[in-house]
């Protein structure tokens, strides 16, 4: 189920998710103080690709420092990338069939806005984070 569910994500907002993570993990990247951010944004933009099967948890070694980068990274990228999920996500919920797409959409928007501190782990193993 999985499968069908992340090649149906991919076809219809997954690959442009995809897209506008690239963007702005490529337009992050210009600088050497953006790297981080650009990195962020390629983790994120690999799990808005393919996010079924997939878990955001928090990191246990995340300290105050991951606070203060992601409000530079809600500033710079985050709102965008998230007004990109919350769009997408109400298209989606305009059929039936969308409407789990559209869901899992709005489930990425906290994520989107604040990433760092934050590990993309398996569904099957989400409690292995912080090693």
């Amino acid at each position: 189920m999985k499968t069908i569910l992340n090649v149906i994500w991919l076809v219809l907002c997954g690959f442009w998710m995809f897209l506008g993570y690239l963007a702005a993990g490529l337009l992050l990247c210009v600088t050497i103080i953006g790297i981080p951010f650009g990195v962020a944004a390629f983790r994120i933009g690999v799990y808005a690709l393919w996010p079924f099967g997939q878990t955001v948890v928090d990191r246990r070694d995340a300290g105050a420092g991951s606070f203060v980068v992601n409000v530079l990274w809600l500033i710079l990228a985050g709102w965008w990338l998230a007004l990109g999920h919350i769009l997408t996500g109400i298209a989606l919920c305009v059929s039936i069939i969308g409407i789990p797409l559209g869901i899992a959409n709005f489930k990425l928007i906290p994520v989107s806005l604040f990433p760092l501190g934050k590990e993309i782990v398996p569904t099957d193993r989400p409690l292995v984070s912080g090693w």
